[in-house]
């Protein structure tokens, strides 16, 4: 019987290795796998490079897993914020290893991993610092840089829902990154806030298949905010 539910967090990164990449879900905080963060704090796993679309916020999360030093390398779209003093911290002492990636250039190398694509031609970030040794190709007229997969060790995502199979749904915006992190990983950890009995997720909606998804854990829901908006899922 397949069942790909795990009883906690430590549980479900049981055996993450030093030096290993990991993708980690989310747009700032909406379907940031906090709780996947922490568990990976926990672990103790060195040496990481880590994939996700900044470079932390404040001091929790993604800017905790950084704080403690045992980020090698990050790749990213926006890893200066306002509130992103922990990066800036590292990366001006030279403790960290920053590849800026546009972020649709992002979202397409992980794809590209996932699709099994060995490369792809795009014109975002031609003639820039960007494409530095590069492969550059002219395609009807105009300048295209070529750009490689991105592929992972593990992916840490967050869904809304999910079943003992790994089937997930997501929670409106929450979604974005995860669904392509989890094709491009050879491991994949999902947290969820709901689990359900096969069947009760409508086929139609589900959005990641139990095929890419190795791993489900069940997390408690984020409290309510002070402005009385729940957090972001």
């Amino acid at each position: 019987m397949i069942n790909k539910i795990f009883d906690s967090v430590e549980a479900a990164l049981r055996g993450l290795p030093d030096g290993a990449t990991v993708m980690i879900g989310g747009f700032g905080g909406a379907g940031q796998p906090a709780e996947l963060i922490d568990a990976l704090i926990a672990q103790g796993a060195r040496e990481l490079t880590i994939v996700n679309n900044n470079a932390g916020n404040g001091e929790t999360g993604l800017a905790a897993l950084l704080k403690t030093g045992r980020v090698r390398k990050i790749i990213c779209s926006f890893p200066r914020q306002v509130d992103s003093q922990v990066f800036d911290a590292l990366y001006r002492a030279g403790r960290i290893e920053l590849e800026l990636v546009p972020q649709g250039n992002l979202a397409e190398r992980i794809r590209a991993a996932g699709a099994g694509i060995g490369g792809f031609f795009t014109p975002t970030g031609y003639g820039t610092e960007l494409a530095r040794g590069k492969e550059t190709r002219e395609i009807n007229g105009r300048m295209y840089v070529l750009e490689s997969p991105i592929a992972a060790d593990v992916a840490l995502i967050k869904a809304e829902a999910g079943d003992r199979w790994g089937n997930l749904v997501y929670r409106k915006t929450a979604r974005n990154f995860g669904p392509i992190m989890a094709t491009a990983a050879k491991l994949t950890v999902a947290s969820v806030h709901d689990i359900v009995e096969l069947g009760q997720l409508d086929p139609e909606h589900i959005v990641t298949p139990g095929i890419f998804v190795h791993r489900v854990v069940k997390v408690p829901r984020t409290a309510t905010g002070p402005a009385g908006f729940r957090q972001a899922a």
